[in-house]
């Protein structure tokens, strides 16, 4: 397909799960693709991949910590710079983030969480808005979550984090509209992926049958919606955020339990997915 050719992107957290799923689709349909991710093994991986599938020559890696700004404006001047100009931004990296009872989250891993699911929008948004502006054009699409839209669907912090994304996605497609730069979202259901599973996916089987569709949702169902949405044939849509999750919310969700008996309760932590960095869990099991 040549549904993106010409087009420059760069995909944050492009090093695993939907994120290089994504990158791949995009090279598929003719881009040219800057991965940002803080994994650098992941990274590598990545680049063989795309080699092995003839695309050496339209991919670059650059290790980015997407909570810090030089480091968002270190990717979007590599993308200008090894290909000439920025028309895509989808800014997918994430964590599971802080996990656990309010009252034993500490304002640490309630931080990191923000920094790196809502402040890592904010960077991406403003600097690859400013390169956009140059070509008077160009999109910027988010990675948000069901879970910022109803209750149950994540974390506390998590879910917070993701809705604030949302609004952030309204109100910069509200700014950037006149400078023909479309802002978009995409919010996933519950997708196999090592960010969810960490390696176990049949310990998730049972989310996923709590949605209507029948199928499994795999990251290539988050990358077909991403190029469409990235390209001119979604053209009129803007300050959205489309729904991939198999029908979770059409039904009402509750995918980790209730009450005491929600997964979230039973530890506390922070889970800073496909990082490369150590998953940090306490157990709540003896506490009353």
């Amino acid at each position: 397909m040549t549904r993106l050719a010409g087009k420059v992107a760069i995909v944050t957290g492009g090093a695993s799960g939907m994120g290089r799923a994504t990158v791949m689709r995009f090279l598929a349909d003719g881009a040219k693709v800057v991965v940002a991710d803080l994994n650098e093994a992941n990274g590598a991986e990545t680049l063989a991949v795309a080699r092995a599938n003839g695309h050496g020559n339209d991919i670059a890696f650059v290790r980015c910590d997407v909570a810090k700004e030089s480091d968002v404006a270190a990717t979007v001047a590599e993308a200008e710079k090894r290909f000439g100009r920025l028309d895509i931004a989808y800014l997918n990296a994430g964590v599971g983030g802080a996990f656990g009872p309010i009252a034993e989250t500490s304002v640490e891993d309630w931080d990191y969480t923000f920094a790196v699911l809502t402040r890592s929008v904010f960077l991406g948004m403003k600097h690859a808005s400013l390169a956009m502006k140059k070509q008077r054009g160009g999109v910027i699409l988010v990675t948000a979550s069901i879970a910022g839209m109803v209750g149950g669907g994540g974390s506390h912090a998590y879910s917070a984090a993701k809705a604030a994304v949302i609004s952030l996605i309204e109100n910069v497609a509200a700014e950037l509209g006149h400078e023909r730069i479309r802002v978009v979202g995409i919010a996933p259901g519950v997708i196999s992926t090592p960010l969810v599973h960490r390696g176990r996916p049949e310990k998730y089987e049972r989310q996923f049958q709590h949605q209507p569709w029948p199928d499994r949702g795999e990251p290539d169902v988050i990358a077909d919606v991403a190029s469409f949405l990235c390209s001119d044939e979604a053209r009129f849509i803007t300050g959205e955020t489309i729904k991939v999750d198999g029908g979770l919310l059409a039904q009402g969700i509750a995918l980790w339990g209730t009450g005491k008996e929600n997964m979230f309760m039973k530890s506390a932590g922070v889970n800073r997915g496909t990082t490369g960095e150590a998953m940090v869990v306490r157990n709540l099991k003896d506490r009353p």
